[in-house]
């Protein structure tokens, strides 16, 4: 009854002062560890938080408020973690899933046959990296600090799915949970660029730009019609 998750974000790596507030870096830190939780169809309810790093007192203080901002949305526990020193800031974070009454989704329940569907619009966080690395706060830049999650298509999935199905978020990108789904499930995949829900028509940054956090999944297709009929938002 039990899924674990584990991510790691480095300085300069995965974030930047020069750009984003510890309060920032807090929320997207948390809000990117709770997105494989729902990916997996789990219920996110608890996590432990380890920070290195030149840290003072502000830092931190900010850190943990943004920390508790989304811990409170999601109903989710701090339940410990650790500090240190380091040359450069690294968080890392292991969260806790509860699977009770859900059928939780693998990477190798893909099938031929299977509809192909997605929840989120692809795009925007790469264009607001792009915004935030110019200097210019831009429509996308909000997207790239602070991930939209999807709990509640998340919930449907799992509680009302009558077949096993795949399905993992989008931190890579597109295309590349596309080609993971398809390799460990042994099957092809048919897209029409044309059919995807994205921030802009370029294909580059549709297909690989990275941290939408969109869901992306493949169903059975009486699944997927009772998904869309109680509300899920799939997109086909």
């Amino acid at each position: 009854n039990l899924t674990i998750s584990q991510d790691t974000l480095i300085e300069d790596v995965h974030f930047s002062l020069k750009y984003m507030t510890p309060y920032e870096i807090g929320q997207k830190a948390l809000l990117v560890n709770i997105s494989d939780i729902l990916a997996s169809g789990a219920n996110p309810y608890g996590a432990t938080i380890s920070i290195s790093g030149k840290l003072n007192e502000n830092f931190i203080s900010d850190f943990y408020s943004g920390i508790d901002e989304i811990a409170q949305k999601y109903k989710l526990k701090i339940l410990g973690g650790d500090l240190t020193g380091g040359e450069k800031i690294a968080i890392s974070i292991s969260i806790l899933g509860d699977v009770k009454n859900r059928r939780i989704s693998s990477r190798k329940n893909a099938k031929i046959g299977y509809i192909i569907a997605t929840k989120g619009i692809f795009g925007r966080s790469h264009l607001g990296l792009i915004e935030l690395q110019r200097g210019t706060a831009g429509e996308f830049s909000k997207y790239h600090k602070k991930p939209e999650l999807y709990p509640e298509a998340s919930k449907i999935i799992a509680e009302n799915c009558a077949n096993d199905y795949a399905l993992m978020d989008s931190s890579d990108g597109l295309y590349d949970a596309l080609n993971k789904i398809s390799k460990e499930s042994n099957v092809g995949a048919s897209i029409d660029f044309n059919l995807i829900p994205k921030a802009i028509d370029d294909f580059s940054t549709t297909l690989f730009g990275g941290e939408d956090f969109s869901l992306v999944g493949a169903f059975e297709e009486k699944d997927f019609k009772n998904l869309q009929n109680l509300g899920a938002g799939l997109v086909k």
